[in-house]
């Protein structure tokens, strides 16, 4: 397993991501409702509204999972906020990255991860809206465009204004 480098600017993006002042608040159907509705559009057992902490990544809202959050270093959402674009997987068992990772080789058994990193309008990447399988896929153009259409309405949630550009 390798775990994702830690961000140059990670101070000044933990710094936005607290000021959000959402880490640790109760569910809220705004965010619940999109990732039903993406794990239902891209036919997934599991949807994560994943928010990237210090130590953790944390859940503002998931289907498919009962934990609320996992360890930042075993994290595939650690590895998608390093870039701008969506960050995929096909098969986790067999990506050197991954292939020994506890969620890999244990439940909830990942094999196929679509992350669209969550990146405020100053440029700061908080978190991911990404999709999980438990079989080897690979996500077509279309699914990249829905993907990026969701984080959009995810981030208008996190900065409370519409369409974030």
């Amino acid at each position: 397993m390798l775990p994702a480098p830690i961000p140059a600017d990670d101070d000044a993006r933990l710094q936005a991501l607290r000021e959000l002042l959402i880490l640790d608040t109760s569910p809220e159907e705004r965010f619940d409702r999109i990732v039903e509705f993406a794990a239902a559009e891209f036919d997934v057992p599991i949807a994560l509204v994943s928010l990237i902490d210090r130590e953790r990544q944390w859940f503002k809202a998931r289907v498919g999972l009962d934990v609320c959050e996992t360890s930042r270093e075993i994290s595939f959402c650690g590895h998608a906020i390093l870039q701008r674009e969506l960050f995929e997987v096909l098969d986790a068992a067999r990506d050197p990255r991954f292939a020994d990772n506890p969620l890999v080789v244990g439940a909830p058994f990942i094999r196929a991860y679509l992350g669209a990193p969550l990146v405020l309008p100053g440029g700061a990447a908080v978190g991911t809206l990404c999709l999980i399988d438990t079989k080897p896929r690979a996500f077509d153009a279309m699914d990249y465009r829905v993907l990026g259409t969701l984080r959009d309405l995810v981030l208008a949630e996190l900065v409370g204004q519409g369409v974030v550009e």
